[in-house]
């Protein structure tokens, strides 16, 4: 069972669709305080050949990933760039896997399997939603990029770093 619950990710994703550009930008610099990997991780996608609102998508996904942190019950670690680098490994290597199979439906059966395991799904099922619209979008536009890969990458990877982050309950006060 995961920490952060679907309806953690309701409130967060609430909260962030009724700011105001200033109400983002103290977010932001509270992540930058707070989570300031994270932050790099979707700031660094600039650089990678990810457009201006490519990288918009991915702050409003980080603020609804923070706000989800924040409204469930526990007090999140500092996540480091060495437990990026494991998780980005992890994840490559669950891709991998799944396209190396030859089978189709055995692809298929592992994907799911990946998502049904995933300990922090309602975050997860958020950000693939969010990729898949802006997939969507950019297919349909006809602008794809070989960068979009990174985007993808790093957006299910700061999933990954928040679920398998060494979280702790909260104290009662």
């Amino acid at each position: 069972m995961g920490r952060i619950s679907i309806e953690h990710v309701a409130a967060a994703l609430h909260k962030v669709h009724s700011m105001g550009l200033a109400h983002k930008l103290t977010m932001m610099d509270e992540i930058h305080l707070k989570q300031p990997n994270l932050l790099a991780s979707c700031l660094v996608q600039g650089r990678l050949g990810a457009d201006e609102p490519t990288v918009e998508l991915m702050l409003n996904m980080l603020l609804v990933c923070y706000l989800a942190m924040a409204e469930s019950d526990y007090e999140w670690p500092l996540i480091s760039e060495d437990e990026q680098e494991q998780q980005l490994e992890r994840t490559v290597g669950a891709i991998l896997f799944s396209e190396e199979l030859k089978d189709p439906i055995a692809a298929d059966a592992a994907r799911a399997q990946y998502i049904a395991s995933h300990p922090e799904q309602p975050l997860l099922a958020l950000v693939i939603n969010e990729c898949n619209h802006w997939l969507q979008d950019l297919a349909r536009r006809k602008v794809e990029k070989e960068s979009d890969k990174y985007v993808m990458m790093a957006s299910v990877n700061m999933v990954n770093c928040i679920a398998h982050a060494a979280a702790q309950p909260r104290r009662a006060s």
